[in-house]
């Protein structure tokens, strides 16, 4: 493909997301959607691995007749196919295309030394025993990091931590610990009864070092993903926030930001209960609680996609139908900066997937296709209307 071709093809993709494109201009499309095919000029090393990541899950979305969501201006087209065009799209749009369409837009680029320091976030996170010493467990080393009663904690070659409870100790005190993230980390930890649990950025897990009497109690600030070992005669217990989730052994995610509206928890296998004042709610797997975070009013419940919910753990930021202010939470907290917003937003969502391996700046970028801009001062953004 020449640079010449490649002008038309961008310009094409602009167009389509616009809706000013012809109806042979997105017959074309059509077809490259059809074939998905890009021309190896088109592929770097820095995108190869997206592409085909887009590719295959371009191929599921098919595969499964599921029907893609796409904002008003593409959905509100007729034929089937478009849906299915308009999802390639907005995915490349939010992928490997993303780069190419802003690259054209040299008012719209910000200039790298901008992000200088800035770089999306990693393993780290801070353990606190009960005797308040502080353990950086990014810089510890692997094997043991401390006992307490004997409970052993023990930092793995993959960078979890691992409570383990020696046998015949004849002790059964418990001591508390918290492990927290700050922004722009995540961390795994397994507690002492085996049930796994990961953290992501700018998250607090406070719990016991040895479970004991009638249940399994755990507080959570922030958001977590929970793998529960089964123990019927001892439910485990999540406080966040107004509400506390019971469970016997399941699968779950919590989201319990305090600057988020709702607390919400998704369930991907069992059952678990909700509690938040004087109300209660059972959900089923592919649910998900909404509980406002004063605790008042009814407990929501909804289907969702549950894949979207727990896109963080898997390395990526999802979007459906999110506004800039959802979206600027997420990667604030992930790569540890600050925002401040201008009047006048735009309305527009956003709909796809990002990695969060990606740099701050190529994210912007791809952000800036919805009439947004930005503006870096040190760990500082400023997000404003492009228009």
């Amino acid at each position: 493909m020449n640079e010449l071709q490649k002008e038309y093809f961008v310009g094409i993709l602009t167009k389509y997301r616009l809706g000013t494109a012809t109806k042979e201009e997105i017959n074309f499309l059509e077809t490259y959607y059809n074939t998905f095919e890009l021309s190896e000029d088109l592929i770097t090393d820095e995108n190869e691995e997206s592409y085909l990541q887009l590719k295959d899950s371009i191929k599921l979305a098919v595969d499964k007749r599921i029907t893609p969501r796409a904002p008003a201006i593409v959905t509100s087209l007729r034929f089937a196919w478009v849906k299915y065009a308009a999802a390639a799209l907005i995915l490349i749009s939010l992928t490997i295309g993303g780069f190419l369409l802003v690259r054209k837009n040299n008012k719209q680029q910000l200039a790298a030394n901008e992000y200088k320091g800035i770089v999306p976030g990693s393993n780290k996170a801070m353990l606190t025993l009960a005797n308040g010493k502080r353990i950086a467990l990014d810089d510890a080393t692997k094997g043991e990091i401390a006992k307490q009663a004997g409970i052993t904690i023990t930092k793995t070659a993959d960078g979890q931590i691992v409570y383990q409870a020696a046998r015949n100790t004849g002790s059964d005190e418990a001591f508390q610990n918290t492990i927290s993230t700050p922004k722009g980390g995540q961390y795994k930890v397994i507690l002492p009864d085996g049930t796994q649990v990961w953290l992501n950025a700018a998250s607090s897990l406070s719990y016991p070092t040895l479970f004991k009497g009638n249940e399994r109690m755990v507080t959570l600030n922030g958001e977590a993903y929970f793998e529960v070992t089964k123990n019927p005669a001892m439910p485990f217990r999540v406080k966040s926030g107004v509400q506390l989730i019971q469970v016997l052994g399941t699968h779950f995610n919590v989201n319990a930001y305090a600057d988020e509206s709702t607390i919400k928890t998704t369930l991907l296998e069992g059952a678990v209960k909700i509690t938040a004042g004087a109300n209660t709610s059972i959900i089923a797997p592919g649910q998900q609680t909404e509980v406002n975070q004063t605790g008042e009013g009814a407990i929501a419940k909804h289907q969702v996609d549950v894949d979207k919910e727990t896109a963080w753990k898997n390395g990526v930021f999802s979007f459906a139908g999110d506004d800039i202010r959802s979206v600027m939470r997420q990667v604030c907290r992930w790569y540890n900066i600050d925002v401040v917003y201008g009047d006048n937003l735009p309305k527009e969502k956003y709909y796809g997937e990002i990695s969060r391996n990606s740099s701050l700046g190529g994210i912007f970028r791809i952000l800036e296709l919805n009439n947004v801009k930005f503006e870096v001062e040190g760990k500082t953004v400023k997000v404003s209307s492009a228009k």
